[in-house]
């Protein structure tokens, strides 16, 4: 007899500032596959309130993160998101323009699960995304919430 899976809602985090970037993550996550709700918000600090909202409830499985963000920067978020013992688990993917090695350097230092920048191209930022989507929610082994 098989074994039955249950198809689980997963909860996305977009902290993007880009108007234009924002729009395109978002239709390419709505696209996706997985069953999702998509949170977004345009800078840190709005990204750090609705994090400490959820700290003690209900978790993103998903944090995709622009590092170029107002009020408080991306770097900031991702080292609040890996020091925070009831965030620490959640997979956080940076997703932005920079070509910089001291910038993934810093990013992976910080404890970013993967540094994605983002293509210029509007078909190949938009695979991107898909694929981002399709490894942390679908293949990739869901982090066990507490």
């Amino acid at each position: 007899m098989a074994n039955a899976v249950l198809a689980v809602s997963k909860e996305v985090l977009v902290v993007e500032d880009t108007a234009i970037d924002l729009r395109m993550i978002l239709a390419a996550l709505n696209a996706g596959a997985n069953r999702k709700t998509i949170t977004a918000v345009t800078d840190g600090e709005q990204a750090l309130a609705h994090l400490n909202l959820q700290a003690h409830g209900a978790k993103p499985d998903l944090i995709l993160l622009d590092l170029n963000l107002p009020r408080i920067d991306g770097w900031q978020v991702l080292g609040a998101c890996k020091t925070d013992p009831a965030l620490k688990a959640i997979p956080v993917v940076v997703f932005t323009t920079s070509l910089a090695d001291s910038d993934v350097k810093r990013c992976y230092a910080l404890g970013a699960n993967s540094f994605v920048t983002k293509p210029y191209d509007m078909d190949a930022f938009q695979g991107a995304v898909e694929m981002i989507e399709r490894y942390w929610l679908g293949l990739s082994a869901p982090w066990i919430r507490s």
